[in-house]
């Protein structure tokens, strides 16, 4: 059983084609993406089927009338269909809360 996420996301072929069972995964499981699309870089591939994916951004100052650097880190789940490595670029989309601080869905991944 596999299912069309939407917003034009191709469903991978690891996912139609996979034995793997994971009830929280956007193409086979019981989630729906809505809300936010994000991108980041994987940091952080420790966890089991979880990715920490960092965001970076640039905060004015108005006083100096500079940008200065931030960044937020993102947990998200990340499907057994993809291979994620440190150092990707992965899409993320906004579900319900999956755990504690997981609140996103690895949905695409650039290498």
């Amino acid at each position: 059983w596999v299912k069309s996420v939407g917003l034009s996301f191709k469903t991978p072929q690891e996912a139609i084609d996979g034995h793997y069972i994971d009830k929280k995964c956007p193409f086979t499981g019981n989630v729906s993406i809505r809300g936010r699309i994000l991108k980041g870089v994987v940091i952080s591939t420790k966890m089991n089927r979880t990715v920490v994916i960092r965001r970076d951004y640039l905060h004015y100052i108005s006083k100096y009338r500079r940008f200065e650097k931030r960044h937020r880190n993102i947990t998200a789940h990340c499907s057994p269909c993809f291979r994620v490595k440190e150092g990707d670029i992965v899409t993320v989309g906004q579900c319900r809360p999956l755990a504690k601080t997981v609140r996103f869905n690895v949905i695409k991944v650039e290498a």
